[in-house]
C-alpha cells in the first residue's frame, strides 16, 4: 500500500468468501483476481454469525458451510494457491474462530498458508493489542476498520495501530451492494488523512466502477469490492459462469481506477 501510494496509484482489494460456490471455484477465482490486477486479496472464512455482512455475504457464507468448508480446508486450498499469486491474501475472520483455535496457532496457521494480513471485524480497538502483538510475532499485519460513526479521537487511536493501511466502512450498516455512495465518505477521507499518512482504503457498499471512480475522486487510497463480486460469483448458474462473471465486474472495477 506504502508503495502504491508513492506512485499515485489507487489499490484495487476484491473480497471473497472461501468455499462459495466451492473450493476450487475459489482459488481459480483467486487466480483470476490476481491475473486482472487485484492489489491485496481479501478472503473471508465462513462463519455461521457474520455480524457485519449484509444478506449477500450471509448468504454465500451458508452455502460455503452448508458444503461442509472449515478452516482447515481453506487453508490447505491457500497453501497450493498463494505460491502463484502476486497479491497479498488478508483473512478476513470473525474472532470465535481465531478464539477456537488459540490466537497463537491461528495465526502461524494462516501464515504458514500465505496470508499477508489478518482483519478481525467483531474486536474493539481496546482489545485488539494482544492479537496484534500475536499477529506481528507471526509475520502478519493486523488491518482494523474505523466507520462514519466513529469519533475523531478513536478514529486517530485506529488510524495509529491499524496495520498497512485504514479500512474506512463507508456506510453505518452492514456489507451490501448500494447505488451510491454517501457524500459525508469524503470527509471522512479528508479527516483520516489529518490524523495518519497511513492509506486510508473505503469498502462497504462499492458495486460497480461508478462507486469506484467516485472514492477516488474523494481521495482514497484503495478501493474495496465485496458483495457486488461474491454475489456473482456465487449466485451464478454454474461455477464456470460465476468465474466469467465475476472477472467482468472486477476488471471493469480496475480499468475505472487505474
Amino acid at each position: 500500500m506504502a508503495e502504491l501510494k508513492e506512485q499515485g496509484k489507487t489499490a484495487f482489494i476484491p473480497f471473497l468468501v472461501a468455499g462459495d460456490p466451492d473450493l476450487n471455484t475459489t482459488a481459480a477465482a483467486l487466480r483470476r483476481l490476481d491475473e486482472l490486477g487485484a492489489d491485496i486479496i481479501e478472503l473471508g472464512v465462513p462463519y455461521s454469525d457474520p455480524l457485519a455482512d449484509g444478506p449477500v455475504i450471509q448468504a454465500a457464507a451458508m452455502r460455503a458451510l452448508e458444503r461442509h468448508t472449515t478452516l482447515d480446508k481453506v487453508l490447505d486450498m491457500l497453501r497450493q494457491t498463494t505460491p502463484s499469486l502476486r497479491a497479498p491474501i488478508i483473512m478476513f475472520t470473525y474472532y470465535n474462530p481465531i478464539m477456537a483455535r488459540g490466537a497463537e496457532k491461528f495465526c502461524k496457521q494462516i501464515k504458514e498458508a500465505g496470508a499477508s494480513g489478518l482483519l478481525v471485524p467483531d474486536i474493539p480497538l481496546e482489545e485488539t493489542t494482544e492479537i496484534r502483538a500475536i499477529a506481528s510475532a507471526a509475520g502478519l499485519e493486523l488491518v482494523l476498520l474505523t466507520t462514519p460513526t466513529t469519533p475523531r479521537e478513536r478514529m486517530e487511536r485506529i488510524a495509529k495501530a491499524s496495520q498497512g493501511f485504514v479500512y474506512l466502512v463507508s456506510v453505518t450498516g452492514v456489507t451490501g451492494q448500494r447505488v451510491g455512495m454517501e457524500s459525508r465518505v469524503e470527509g471522512l477521507i479528508d479527516l483520516l488523512h489529518g490524523v495518519t499518512d497511513k492509506s486510508v482504503a473505503v469498502g462497504f457498499g462499492v458495486s460497480g466502477p461508478d462507486q469506484a471512480r467516485q472514492i477516488v475522486s474523494w481521495g482514497a487510497e484503495g478501493v474495496i469490492v465485496g458483495s457486488a463480486l461474491v454475489k456473482t460469483l456465487g449466485e451464478a448458474p454454474s461455477p464456470q459462469e460465476g468465474l466469467q462473471r465475476m472477472a467482468e465486474l472486477a476488471s471493469s472495477i480496475r480499468k475505472s481506477i487505474q
